[in-house]
Formats: C-alpha cells, structure tokens, sequence
C-alpha cells in the first residue's frame, strides 16, 4: 500500500491520532534527515512523518537537508507529500489564519541550497512548469472548505533565504512581481519531490502580512498564529488521508519517464545505485 508523507513546518511536531506508532532512523547517501521518520496509521492509511525543523526547531531552513528528508520519504514507500508550512501574507486578501494552497513557487535563495538528486554522471531535466499535484492540491481544497476552513485555492509561493524577515523593500517588491506568500522552505521540497515521482502539495499556514503592511513582523504574533494554524493543519490532515485514492493518476508519477538524458551505458554504477530508489524503474 501506498504511504502518505506529512512534513510538519515551525510548530507542527507531531500528529494527532497516529497508531501502532514507530520512530525509524533512514540512512541516506545525501547524509542525515532533519530527524527520525515517525510512522504509524490514521483512518487506515500508512502515514510517515517527519517534522520539518527537527523535534525542539533546531533547524535552521538554509541548514535543512532537503535531499535527504525527501530521499528518506522516498525509501520508505511514500508517493504523496503534504507539507504544512507557516508564511507571511502579501495581499490584503489572505488574511492571518486563513489557509493557501499554492499551485506557483518562485526560488529567491539563489541556488544556496541543494535541490536535485542528479549530477555526479548522471543528468536529468524534469518538468516543473506545474510544481504541485494537482490532484493532491484540489482535494485538499475542498476537504478543507468543507470544514469551513478559509481556504485560497492557488497563489505564487516565493522561497526566500531567511532566517531574517524581508526588508520593507523586498516585501514591496515581491508585491509588485504579484507574489501572494513568503516562506522558507518549500521550492527545494517541491522541486526534489517531483524528481522522486512523489505527489507534492503545501497547506500555507498564514500568520502575519509580511512588512509590507505593518512596520515589522511581530515575532509574539507569529507564535500566537503559529498554535492556531497547526491545530487547523491537524484538521485538515485527519480530512485528507482517508480520501486520498490508493492509485495516481497524476504525471507526477512518471516525472523521471523522459528526463533522464544521460546514456544509460555510461552512467556510472555508483551514481546509479545512490539514485536507485529513485531511478531504479528507469535503468533495469
């Protein structure tokens, strides 16, 4: 049976309801994950969660290791991902509290982080013009408005480098590029997932409006949001899981079928078996 991958953001360290429980370690050849992997059940499905930040945030985003926590979901039969994340708002529309799922990322960490499995011999060009499920993306939508969740479908995510708040100046100038959310983290999650042929989609968790509107963001605010979005997040985890369907019928399932451009003949052993997990299904 399929698993469902749930990477807990700033607050989110654990999952309510989760039974015959189990805290495993997963080796990778990308070094180690942000934590052990919590597996368990909810409502009949396999569940594997890892918090994002590590149990206690001792993790700042630019020291995550993204290859790693999504190499590990990989390893252990995940094929859907749900990231929660909290953001900051730049639109006067998308209020503190209420919930975005984005379907846009845009990447201002200038390549600091490392986001692909590929290289070292072996080269591939996945599309990304659509960087989450959509599937995942519409369900959880609809799960959460019928919970009378304020929820926003859509909307551009731009991953800025943290861990500092923007300037007045940056955040008015993502306003005007027609960006909706700021966060941390999420562009490497998505881009790496969709190379591993896993589903991905953000539940965006908003807590303040950025500084474009108020002079600073309120550290205390945030905190005081972050509680109550999670609580909102566990919500809309316990909806979704049991209606996720057992079969894809995504593209994200075959993202790797014609992006690997390297000459199976000289790709190099070691690469290949590193990448196994992943592109195993592509080198037989």
């Amino acid at each position: 049976m399929s698993k469902i991958g749930i990477i807990g953001g700033s607050g989110l360290y654990q999952i309510d309801g989760l039974k015959n429980t189990k805290w495993v370690n997963v080796n990778t050849p990308f070094g180690k994950a942000s934590d052990d992997y919590l597996t368990g059940e909810l409502d009949g499905r396999q569940i594997v969660f890892l918090p994002r930040h590590g149990r206690g945030h001792s993790i700042l985003p630019s020291e995550l290791n993204y290859r790693a926590n999504i190499y590990g979901m990989k390893k252990l039969g995940v094929d859907r991902i749900i990231s929660v994340s909290a953001v900051g708002s730049l639109r006067e529309t998308l209020k503190p509290l209420d919930v975005v799922i984005p379907d846009q990322f845009v990447d201002r960490t200038n390549m600091a982080r490392n986001s692909t499995f590929f290289g070292d011999g072996i080269v591939a060009h996945i599309s990304f013009a659509d960087p989450v499920c959509p599937e995942l993306a519409n369900l959880v939508c609809d799960l959460s408005r019928d919970l009378g969740i304020t929820v926003h479908f859509g909307g551009t995510y731009i991953n800025m480098e943290g861990p500092a708040f923007s300037t007045k100046a940056e955040s008015n100038l993502y306003k005007q590029w027609g960006i909706d959310i700021i966060g941390m983290t999420n562009m490497p999650e998505a881009k790496l997932s969709r190379e591993a042929e896993i589903c991905y989609v953000t539940i965006a968790l908003v807590t303040d409006y950025d500084c474009w509107r108020q002079s600073v963001v309120d550290i205390k605010e945030v905190l005081s949001n972050l509680t109550s979005n999670n609580h909102t997040a566990k919500k809309i985890i316990k909806a979704v899981v049991s209606k996720i369907p057992l079969k894809r019928r995504c593209v994200c399932a075959t993202a790797l079928k014609d992006a690997i451009v390297t000459n199976k003949k000289i790709a190099p052993e070691e690469t290949k078996n590193k990448l196994k997990p992943i592109i195993g299904k592509y080198f037989r």
